[in-house]
């Protein structure tokens, strides 16, 4: 899971870094879920790390000063189906 923010924000108009933010997630194929501070988008790892890459290049590209990024790994708690979460318990281990 990556969640995101674009700068500078404007609250007139819908700025084209934040555009850009959302194409690239959404042509990634990405469940996305916009928020008040930020946007977040889940997937499969590899999809997900391609995308923020895409996303930097993209938003800084489209004029974009700052970019708060978060990634996240999540497991069965999170219905994500992480495997090293379900293996520590069964194994009898504290996740």
């Amino acid at each position: 899971m990556v969640e995101f923010t674009t700068e500078p924000f404007e609250l007139d108009t819908f700025p084209e870094h934040a555009a850009a933010a959302r194409k690239v997630v959404d042509d990634a194929g990405l469940a996305v879920s916009v928020g008040p501070f930020g946007t977040g988008a889940e997937g499969e790892a590899d999809q997900v790390l391609t995308a923020v890459t895409r996303l930097l290049r993209e938003t800084l590209d489209a004029g974009a000063t700052r970019i708060s990024v978060q990634v996240s790994v999540l497991g069965d708690d999170e219905g994500n189906g992480g495997a090293a979460a379900g293996a520590t318990r069964e194994e009898g281990g504290t996740p």
